[in-house]
């Protein structure tokens, strides 16, 4: 299932012709239930990956290709 949803990013990627780094950040800043992602940047360019996202306003077809293949999971403790 990952391999399919790793596809839809690089498609709705392809078609805008912007890294999937953007897509993926894009797709999570549109979750309602997600105040603010966590991202780690180790690199400068997947800091300017992570600021271009807050641009990326993704259609409502994109989102369900997206999503087409995700199922969610319940919270698990890290406990």
């Amino acid at each position: 299932v990952d391999a399919l949803i790793v596809a839809a990013v690089q498609r709705v990627a392809e078609a805008r012709g912007i890294p999937m780094a953007q897509v993926a950040l894009a797709w999570v800043l549109s979750q309602p239930a997600v105040s603010a992602p966590i991202v780690g940047p180790t690199k400068v360019h997947h800091l300017t990956d992570a600021v271009a996202a807050l641009d990326v306003h993704l259609t409502e077809a994109e989102v369900a290709q997206l999503e087409e293949h995700y199922t969610p999971h319940i919270p698990r403790s890290f406990q």
